[in-house]
């Protein structure tokens, strides 16, 4: 597969590494990680706050809730060009993200029955795949908003595309048990390396144990070492420089365990 240019405007170290929020290893579901921005729930424990911390010397990091709940990775979907909440999403928190977020980062509400966007959406900033039965409408603020090509979409016969897929510009995780037929499909589509696979100790629900940009990768505390080498590979993660990034956020996280 050829291999999407990057964006250089930034030069990061590349790595993947083990996290938790409070007591879950579904990192996904508190966590909407992209490459210019990351949205995270309020709260988390201090071994979080570390993997946040460093982050934040690279992009924005926003916390914020969702329609007053904490599940944001769940519930929101975004890459560089655009950020689409749901219209259970209240003023004070659309504002919030405005205010926080980059500017040329489209904040948009959306009239969608499927509220949670990040379980029925999964996009880089390129394409998007979607659950089937989304709203016509939707699907048009995806692609005008996001500034990706949509594609209605089922990962193993499941129709929660964002649950059962980790996308960025360099790679996809998928379901387990996708067929051969299936991957070959959607690497097309998708037009990025493809992989199926598990985090977690054998989750399948890859998108909510998983967060990923083209730069970093921050899976459950449960992924086991075999996990993070599939993810470290399909997501282009393999450069292991001794940078003090990436020296410090291990350092942070061990001293927070």
């Amino acid at each position: 597969y050829q291999r999407r240019v990057r964006d250089n405007t930034h030069t990061h170290t590349q790595m993947a590494v083990r996290a938790r929020f409070e007591n879950s290893s579904d990192v996904g579901v508190f966590l909407k990680l992209t490459s210019t921005y990351c949205i995270s729930a309020y709260g988390g424990s201090e071994h979080f706050r570390a993997v946040e911390h460093h982050l934040a010397d690279h992009i924005p990091v926003v916390h914020t809730s969702i329609a007053d709940c904490r599940i944001v990775g769940r519930m929101v979907v975004g890459n560089k060009h655009g950020l689409l909440v749901p219209n259970t999403t209240s003023d004070q928190e659309l504002l919030h993200l405005r205010n926080a977020l980059p500017d040329e980062v489209v904040v948009q509400r959306v009239e969608e029955r499927l509220s949670a966007l990040g379980n029925v959406i999964v996009c880089n900033d390129h394409v998007a795949l979607v659950h089937p039965d989304i709203d016509k409408e939707t699907e048009e603020i995806i692609a005008d908003v996001l500034g990706v090509e949509v594609f209605r979409q089922t990962i193993a016969g499941n129709v929660l595309v964002g649950s059962y897929c980790a996308l960025s510009n360099q790679g996809a995780l998928v379901h387990p048990k996708t067929s051969v037929e299936d991957q070959e499909e959607l690497a097309s589509l998708l037009q990025v390396p493809l992989v199926a696979g598990t985090v977690n100790r054998g989750s399948e629900v890859v998108g909510a144990g998983l967060v990923v940009n083209d730069w970093a990768a921050f899976a459950g505390h449960n992924t086991t070492s075999h996990e993070i080498a599939v993810i470290e590979k399909i997501f282009n993660l393999q450069e292991r420089s001794s940078s003090k990034l990436l020296d410090d956020i291990r350092t942070s996280l061990l001293d927070t365990i």
